[in-house]
């Protein structure tokens, strides 16, 4: 994918996240747990139903980001029990890349092992937010493997973003961010699932 075409696309990718992000009509919680709280509502672009997760964090940006933020053998890998590696396929600029994520088998092995290839583009806003956001897309350098099921990412993505009142993270050394994960997934063969991002003190 060139620059061009892959700087249009993100872009895309990252309004329509946005746009998730602040229309606040029509979500409804399903589960809520260690601080962390899980709403749904009806997709009106797909058959299907878009997901967010969110919880507020104690600990300095560096730490949150870190936790989350799309990189090879990152901090991710060692956290999330549904995402077995993580791996650049190429790399655009320093805030967009093509990646590759597998997961493991699930439901006693009735559900094999996924793989999903993203397009993905990092952002960082005036008020220290900080997100990621994510879209399907295939690459010649990427093929379907033999033992993987390949998924299927919509438009998705991650924010990390300073509590109001608290100032932007650029003065801070430490406060309360709050971490949104918004998206959905199509797993052929099993139904939707989404990993609700933590952080150790980084779904």
């Amino acid at each position: 994918m060139d620059l061009a075409e892959a700087a249009r696309v993100s872009e895309t990718v990252a309004e329509k996240v946005l746009q998730y992000r602040r229309d606040a009509s029509g979500w409804k919680i399903c589960r809520e747990s260690n601080g962390v709280s899980v709403s749904w509502r009806p997709s009106v672009e797909f058959p299907g139903n878009l997901y967010r997760g969110e919880g507020i964090l104690c600990a300095t940006p560096e730490e949150v980001w870190d936790c989350v933020k799309p990189a090879a053998g990152g901090l991710r890998e060692k956290w999330d029990e549904n995402v077995t590696s993580f791996e650049i396929i190429q790399s655009i600029t320093d805030t967009l890349c093509i990646s590759r994520t597998s997961t493991p088998s699930a439901a006693m092995k009735l559900i094999s092992p996924r793989d999903f290839v993203d397009l993905v583009l990092v952002k960082r806003y005036e008020d220290g937010t900080i997100s990621s956001n994510a879209t399907h897309v295939e690459h010649p350098l990427c093929p379907p493997k033999p033992g993987f099921v390949r998924g299927f990412n919509h438009p998705c993505g991650c924010f990390c973003e300073p509590l109001p009142g608290l100032g932007g993270w650029q003065s801070l050394s430490s406060g309360k961010f709050l971490l949104h994960s918004l998206g959905t997934i199509h797993q052929p063969g099993a139904a939707g699932s989404m990993t609700i991002p933590t952080a150790h003190s980084k779904q």
